[in-house]
């Protein structure tokens, strides 16, 4: 009995020393890994300077530490002008001395810093100390409401008519729910090969893209009535003021993806919610190709067969998000054929349309294959509601590629090897 108690204190202390054992090899081998990666992130981190030009001058420096080496590539671009924003001049229409005293009863009870549309009253400053902190306060509150409608407008093309459209909007204040009927469209465009085209609405109260609501299909007609109400419930008074209303009209395709026919965005915080509105509002075109542009490398060593793509920065990237910006990031795929091969991201840059990302990511790629493979690079908007949406997307290829823009810079890496091409190329939509 004595003998089997000491073979029991033996055994438990080699497991006890095992288990220390265990856990100094654990301890060192996430210290090696720890080292490796940071190893790693230095080795890849690139450092972009910011050129420094006048009004004729386009010259931009990258400079690329390799092996303690730094060096340093002129690269002469011709960015385009960026687009010049529109001006949105908000109109106000008359209103009887009954509505006048409601919409005052209004901004005091919600404590508005903007008129409604549709209301003469003036405007509720807040408490600040001087007339210029209350002049500044209203001109930031105008501009607010100008931003949230011009960051939709801005892209479109108003030449093209695409008919128009029919609703209203009404809240009920006992159960905080908004109303809304779409009533009609107007002269729609002929989407099918008959000459008619199948509508039907999809409706969004952005910035919440994963819940949509949708009218019913009206075949063959390009004057549709739907007559429809749907109801928006728990949305407080105050709620409303930071949603934008999405209209947007399809044609309903059997056989592959429904036509886009136009949109309406109407931000809510221009409705005069006293009493019901009604809105007849002209269908715009979906922003088309007015994407942004990114500014990218390519470099290639036949020697070690690594393709190294650079990703630079980014300019006056398409809004996604309310509040007139996006958080974007950039998602790469390695691809031979149609087959894709290895993926890509760089980090999320919140709250900005002129990301720098200074990011390089390297390939193996076989100089046989070289000419067979392409980079599908889609620069994204990361969402935390609903699913992450394209902002652009360009495909760097020397036979295929997107445009004639990404062939050459292709062509011109292949042509010359072990040098960087920098290039300027405009996002596309899809």
């Amino acid at each position: 009995m004595h003998t089997h108690v000491i073979w029991m204190k033996m055994a438990n202390l080699i497991l006890i020393a095992c288990l220390a054992i265990l856990a100094i090899l654990i301890t060192i081998s996430l210290f090696l890994a720890g080292g490796y990666l940071w190893w790693r992130h230095k080795r890849s981190q690139l450092q972009f300077i910011e050129p420094t030009e006048d009004e004729n001058s386009s010259s931009y420096s990258l400079k690329v530490p390799q092996a303690g080496v730094q060096d340093i590539y002129d690269v002469v671009t011709q960015p385009s002008k960026p687009p010049q924003p529109q001006q949105t001049q908000l109109t106000t229409t008359p209103a009887n001395p009954l509505q006048n005293n409601l919409n005052r009863k209004l901004n005091g009870f919600l404590n508005l810093k903007t008129p409604l549309i549709g209301s003469s009253s003036p405007a509720v400053p807040s408490k600040t100390s001087g007339s210029n902190s209350t002049a500044d306060n209203s001109k930031d509150a105008t501009n607010k409401n100008f931003s949230m409608t011009d960051m939709y407008i801005d892209n479109c093309d108003t030449s093209e008519n695409v008919g128009q459209i029919h609703f209203s909007l009404e809240y009920d204040f006992q159960n905080t729910s908004l109303i809304l009927k779409v009533l009609q469209g107007k002269e729609l465009p002929a989407k099918d090969l008959s000459g008619t085209s199948d509508p039907y609405v999809r409706v969004t109260l952005l910035p919440d893209k994963k819940h949509r609501l949708e009218t019913k299909i009206k075949r063959r007609t390009l004057n549709p009535r739907w007559n429809e109400t749907f109801y928006f419930e728990g949305f407080p008074i105050q709620k409303l003021q930071s949603r934008v209303l999405h209209l947007h009209v399809f044609d309903y395709d059997r056989f592959s993806r429904d036509d886009s026919i136009g949109e309406v965005f109407l931000p809510l915080c221009q409705v005069d919610f006293g009493t019901k509105q009604s809105f007849w509002k002209a269908l715009k075109p979906p922003a088309k190709d007015k994407c942004g542009e990114l500014l990218s490398s390519l470099c290639y060593h036949p020697s070690n067969s690594i393709l190294t793509l650079t990703l630079i920065k980014a300019r006056n990237l398409k809004a996604k998000d309310i509040n007139g910006k996006s958080d974007p990031y950039v998602k790469v795929w390695l691809q031979f054929g149609e087959k894709r091969i290895e993926k890509r991201k760089t980090p999320i840059f919140n709250c900005t349309l002129n990301p720098v990302f200074n990011e390089s990511f390297s390939f193996n790629v076989p100089w046989e294959k070289i000419r067979e493979c392409s980079l599908d690079v889609m620069v994204m908007d990361f969402d935390n509601i609903g699913r992450n949406e394209l902002i652009g997307r360009i495909l760097l290829a020397g036979k295929n590629g997107s445009g004639a823009s990404e062939t050459k810079h292709w062509q011109d890496m292949i042509s010359k090897p072990r040098q960087t091409i920098v290039q300027w190329h405009r996002l596309k939509p899809e």
